[in-house]
């Protein structure tokens, strides 16, 4: 699963980088500059995000597919001096600064803060527009991978990334077996205003959250025996799943501001949306929670109810679930939903088992 920052290193090396990163930091306090500096990558919460997931290159990506790459590149080039338009996780990007902004009034000195990488398999030749684009929107994004073409999965480690939102599924599940928290996002279906003073993060529990183990049951074995299962082990901790990490992530920076007794203005919140019903199968989720030290500011129940009206009642920056139809019904009614390619909800499509046709011999 989505792994931990490293927290281990020998003396030396440590106290190398140490100085090295000092060095770099009075270099760049003694610049005058309004833009704050982008925070040590080992203390930082790491959210990568594609160039695609950022701005919204519909029509660019249509160059590229039916014209290919060298017509993409000098259409990006020519106009390069003209933004991109706002994609998918521009509105969680924009949450994410407000957040930092509220941390850095309380913590001036504090590394603790979120550093968003934009990670892209673009070539180096589009960087002008994308930075560009982003230096219009007053974007806080001062770390690049452009790698040219090829996968930049491998160095999302090299990023520390807690999480990684592409809108290319097959490098999304490729992350997620690497153990890195990742989805892939879609834009809204209907515009919608968002709260501009606070994060708002929705999670879906199984195979999310929590791994997939009672879907499992549920699927393969109906709901029954799935609450017989979850009575039974009420009290053992279900194992973590593919985001159960940056939840943790976001958790640290909340503690943050409850050490400042600030929990009533947190620009922090969270959500548990989740299909289980709470008298059958909620207690585990409570309790596993609970095991881990963590904590939910809102649980929310359904009982097998559609999720999207009560997520327009939310309006989170983002929401997170492994099964479509749940992403589907919640982009109708304008929230941002990120898909999280995990588990055997993968095989279905509401409810029913996805038939997948025979490969050739």
């Amino acid at each position: 699963m989505s792994e931990m920052k490293p927290s281990e290193a020998t003396p030396a090396a440590d106290s190398t980088e140490e100085k090295d990163w000092a060095a770099a930091k009075a270099f760049f306090d003694n610049l005058q500059t309004k833009k704050p500096r982008p925070p040590k990558p080992q203390y930082a919460v790491t959210i990568a995000v594609s160039s695609r997931t950022l701005f919204n290159m519909v029509e660019e990506r249509k160059i590229y597919e039916e014209e290919g790459l060298e017509k993409y590149v000098a259409h990006q080039v020519k106009h390069e001096s003209e933004p991109l338009k706002p994609g998918a996780a521009f509105p969680f990007v924009k949450a994410l600064m407000t957040v930092n902004a509220r941390l850095r009034e309380l913590y001036p000195d504090s590394e603790e803060l979120f550093d968003i990488v934009l990670m892209t398999n673009n070539h180096a030749q589009v960087g002008v527009r994308l930075i560009n684009s982003i230096n219009h929107y007053d974007l806080t994004i001062e770390r690049f991978c452009m790698t040219g073409g090829q996968s930049p999965i491998g160095y999302l480690k090299a990023y520390m990334t807690n999480l990684y939102l592409s809108k290319d599924s097959e490098k999304v599940t490729e992350a997620i077996e690497e153990g890195i928290a990742a989805a892939t996002m879609f834009m809204r279906e209907t515009e919608t205003e968002l709260c501009d003073t606070q994060l708002r993060v929705a999670f879906d529990g199984d195979a999310v959250l929590f791994s997939d183990e009672s879907e499992i049951i549920v699927k393969q074995h109906g709901l029954d025996t799935f609450f017989e299962h979850e009575k039974e082990f009420e009290n053992k901790p279900l194992a973590q799943g593919p985001l159960k990490c940056f939840l943790e992530a976001l958790g640290k920076l909340q503690r943050k501001f409850y050490e400042k007794n600030e929990r009533m203005n947190c620009p922090i919140r969270t959500f548990l949306v989740t299909a289980r019903s709470a008298a059958s199968s909620g207690a585990r989720v409570l309790k596993t929670l609970r095991s881990w030290g963590l904590e939910i500011d809102e649980a929310l129940f359904l009982a097998g109810a559609p999720k999207g009206p009560l997520l327009q009642k939310i309006k989170p920056h983002i929401f997170f679930d492994d099964q479509m139809f749940h992403i589907e019904g919640a982009k109708e009614l304008g929230t941002i939903a990120a898909h999280v390619p995990y588990g055997i909800g993968q095989k279905y499509h509401k409810g029913k088992l996805i038939e997948k046709p025979e490969k050739k011999k």
